[in-house]
Order: structure tokens, then C-alpha cells, then sequence
């Protein structure tokens, strides 16, 4: 074992985990909940397909939250609260 990863830790392979989306009014909400030291951020992405051409707002709040389902639960609330309010100017 070498010193720097006596010092660091091993660097741990990134697993691409496929997320599957949540159907709300005709927009497709992705929860990816980012991970932060012990918490998690809400952070996510919406898309809806308009004038068939894929339409992607991505998103990154200021909340943490002890666990990435909690974390992926609140994105979903307000990602359908911005999508109630906002519809497809969502993407202007």
C-alpha cells in the first residue's frame, strides 16, 4: 500500500446508477440527490419534449439532507411546485 493512499483512501470507482424518471403534467423529473460529505443536496433535472425537441432544466439547491431519499423526496415536491407555477416557461 502506498503512503498516499495510506494518507487519502483508495479512490472508489464512480457507479453510473440509471435513474428513473417520475411522469408529472407531461414532464419528466430525474431526483439526483448530490452527495455531500454526510448529507445530500437536492439537485435535479426536468425535461419535457417540445416541439419534438428534449427540453432540460437542471437544478441545484441550497438544501441538505441527512439521506439521498429524503434528499430525492423534497426535489420532487419542488420540482411539481416549479412545474405548477412555471409550466413549459420552465425552459425560457
Amino acid at each position: 500500500m502506498g503512503i498516499f493512499t495510506r494518507l487519502f483512501g483508495e479512490k472508489k470507482p464512480e457507479v453510473k446508477v440509471e435513474i428513473t424518471p417520475v411522469e408529472y403534467k407531461g414532464f419528466y423529473i430525474y431526483q439526483e440527490a448530490l452527495e455531500e460529505g454526510r448529507q445530500f443536496r437536492v439537485a435535479g433535472r426536468i425535461t419535457k419534449s417540445v416541439n419534438e425537441q428534449l427540453q432540460t432544466h437542471t437544478f441545484i439547491r441550497s438544501d441538505v439532507l441527512p439521506t439521498e431519499q429524503e434528499a430525492n423526496e423534497l426535489m420532487l415536491k419542488k420540482s411539481q411546485l416549479f412545474i405548477d407555477q412555471m409550466g413549459d416557461n420552465i425552459f425560457s
